[in-house]
């Protein structure tokens, strides 16, 4: 056979034709096949055919698609045509007939099968160059960059920031960002994908640089403000941060880290006293000097951010999050929280955890003002409750000290707390309510870009006594509006029943859970093993499917073959009214495997007695659960998120056990 006249069309047009008809009679023939993608334009489109498909094959394919129609037709009178190249080309004329259309004149010494269908394969091809710009009009990579942007734009004259005497606007603010992210690439050569690490406290630099770095096309790495210099040694190594921005007064533990490390990354120092409006710190010239830029829209499921875990068990695991999740986590904070164009945020929860739960991109995208803190003062924190603020996030230690504080008094309008970590026994709940603050249990952990879970307040419970509602808000509730159904499941993975009593571990999965331990696969596949994330914790599922936390897997103590839920003893002695905070562990016993150990603080005045504790604690839980001793300490040792050391507290107890 002569080469085609019409090859071009004939390895893209006759494709498409082919492709057409098998699907508009749902068959699913060669040519869906090699059908190429809606996205590709239609150079690539050809390319592709051509690698695919040469010209025999084509006509091979068109040919069964004749043959499949024939039979649909039924029997017809005997063709006589001189060749099969004839009887193509009377079948093509007699198809177009039936649809419609003109009858080709197709040549019968060298027929191609897109003579035929020229027109209509060019209308498939501008449908598919239709698709791929719907595709690319229709939507926009999700980051939390947007937030600002737009907040710039719709309320770039309100209050975005407040730290000591300083104040700025969102015009503010977003110029500062850009200034940043300038300085950033221009200035200390920060290349897409590089890690900048901050070792900051809650200061207006710590919030910009949440834009600044994942806008210059960088990754943020938050640190911990209370790690060891072995710890910083071992995170900037393990992250390879090219760039730390660091807090003057936490230079102690940074430099010896810093000269440990091969290469050096460049350190940019934010000076003690700095809130944003100095001119003497070196962040504050590099932000002077830099022109502002544009910020980068980086792909959704880029990497926006590695956190590293606490490190209550040994080394940090860095968590990687992405853009998407960052987005998605972000709006339901709003939902959860309610927060508005009005909204005061106070910033007690520390910003490297978590990114403060995302309420750094969260209050900035409802247009609501963060009042910031270098640190926690009970007496800032309640003048600003007394001026109008409205949400503030922390662990149970923190409001237990704001609760003891020689400030506290209700506040003039109700005030939405959120906590996490331990659960808030109900005798915190109770006196809080009392004081106006209105606090909402959370769960979640460092690899779901913090809470996870909300203790969702269900109206037909306003009825209820105060003991009821304390102990219904001390539940870790459910998923979030972003976030998938929390399971409690036992070790063959199937959900445990809703009876309040089967324990089983709870595991996740969904756009706000992490995309993996950075450089630490094997971590990864194991927290991830049975296609859900597996978090350690305990816990049983009530009747209306809200989930109630009993222990961690490796803090249950196991006496004499029974399972003691430390919490439930934690929660029996914090019902005391002299007790501030209890934590309880498990002590080698020769004779019962493992017996509880307690060691609780005082309330301020107040003198604790061991034994009248062991008393009181006899009247709230089983024998077997009472703590073998009580050990009355000034204070627990916690990570700098408030989480209780509890590997401290055993390393202890087996010391005096032993």
């Amino acid at each position: 056979m002569a080469e085609c006249q019409h090859v071009e069309q004939c390895r893209e047009g006759g494709h498409v034709l082919g492709r057409d008809r098998a699907r508009r009679r749902g068959q699913d023939g060669a040519a869906r096949r090699i059908a190429p993608l809606a996205s590709v334009g239609v150079h690539q489109q050809r390319d592709e055919l051509q690698a695919q498909q040469d010209r025999r094959g084509l006509v091979e394919e068109v040919r069964q698609l004749e043959q499949r129609e024939d039979q649909e037709r039924g029997p017809q009178p005997p063709q006589r045509h001189g060749s099969h190249d004839r009887h193509l080309a009377d079948g093509a004329r007699s198809r177009a007939s039936r649809r419609g259309g003109a009858a080709p004149n197709a040549p019968t010494s060298t027929v191609c099968p897109a003579t035929p269908s020229i027109q209509e394969g060019t209308l498939v091809t501008e449908q598919a160059e239709t698709e791929r710009l719907v595709a690319e009009v229709a939507s926009a990579p999700l980051t939390p960059l947007r937030f600002l942007e737009r907040s710039a734009d719709v309320w770039a004259h309100r209050p975005a920031v407040r730290a000591g005497k300083s104040e700025w606007t969102y015009a503010e603010l977003y110029d500062r960002v850009r200034r940043a992210a300038g300085a950033l690439r221009e200035e200390l050569g920060l290349t897409d994908d590089d890690r900048v690490a901050t070792l900051l406290p809650n200061l207006p630099q710590m919030l910009e640089l949440h834009y600044a770095v994942p806008g210059a096309g960088g990754v943020l790495v938050p640190l911990n403000t209370r790690l060891t210099d072995d710890d910083y040694a071992y995170v900037l190594e393990h992250s390879g941060a090219s760039v730390v921005v660091a807090y003057r007064p936490l230079e102690g533990a940074l430099a010896p880290a810093l000269e440990r490390l091969d290469p050096f990354p460049r350190v940019v120092w934010v000076e003690e006293g700095d809130d944003g409006g100095g001119e003497d710190s070196e962040y504050a010239a590099l932000l002077r000097e830099a022109s502002p830029v544009e910020l980068r829209r980086p792909d959704e499921r880029a990497m926006l951010s590695v956190n590293y875990t606490s490190g209550t068990t040994g080394r940090p695991k860095g968590v990687m999050y992405q853009h998407r999740g960052a987005y998605l986590h972000s709006l339901g904070v709003i939902a959860e929280a309610g927060l508005t164009p009005r909204s005061r945020y106070v910033w007690t929860l520390p910003m490297f955890h978590c990114h403060g739960w995302a309420y750094t991109w969260a209050v900035t995208a409802m247009g609501g003002t963060h009042l910031c803190l270098a640190q926690i003062d009970p007496a800032a924190v309640w003048g600003m409750l007394a001026d109008g603020a409205t949400h503030l996030c922390a662990a149970p230690t923190v409001i237990t000290m704001l609760l003891e504080a020689d400030e506290a008094e209700p506040t003039p309008d109700p005030v939405r707390v959120f906590v996490g970590g331990a659960p808030p026994s109900p005798a915190l709940l109770e006196r809080a309510a009392k004081l106006n603050l209105h606090i909402t249990h959370l769960y979640g952990l460092t690899e779901t870009y913090g809470p996870i879970a909300v203790c969702a307040w269900n109206p037909d419970w306003d009825e209820r006594s105060d003991e009821e509602q304390a102990e219904l808000r001390s539940r870790q509730g459910v998923g979030t509006v972003v976030s998938e159904r929390l399971r409690i499941v036992d070790d063959e993975m199937r959900d445990v029943p809703r009876d309040a009593e089967t324990l089983g571990e709870v595991v996740m999965r969904g756009d706000n859970v992490m995309t993996g331990y950075y450089r630490d696969p094997e971590a990864t596949r194991e927290a991830f093993k049975g296609g859900w994330f597996h978090s350690g914790d305990l816990g049983v599922v009530h009747a209306d499917g809200y989930v109630e936390l009993r222990d961690r897997l490796k803090d249950v103590v196991i006496s004499g073959g029974e399972n003691i839920a430390t919490i439930e003893v934690e929660q029996a002695l914090a019902a005391h009214s002299g007790v501030s905070e209890a934590a309880v562990v498990g002590a080698p016993d020769e004779r019962w495997g493992e017996v509880p150990v307690a060691f609780v603080t005082a309330r301020g005045g107040e003198t604790l007695d061991p034994e009248e504790l062991r008393d009181f604690a006899r009247g709230r839980l089983a024998r077997f659960k009472v703590p073998r001793r009580i050990v009355v300490v000034d204070e627990l040792p916690k990570t700098g998120t408030g989480k209780i050391q509890k590997f401290v507290l055993r390393e202890q107890a087996e010391s005096e056990a032993g």
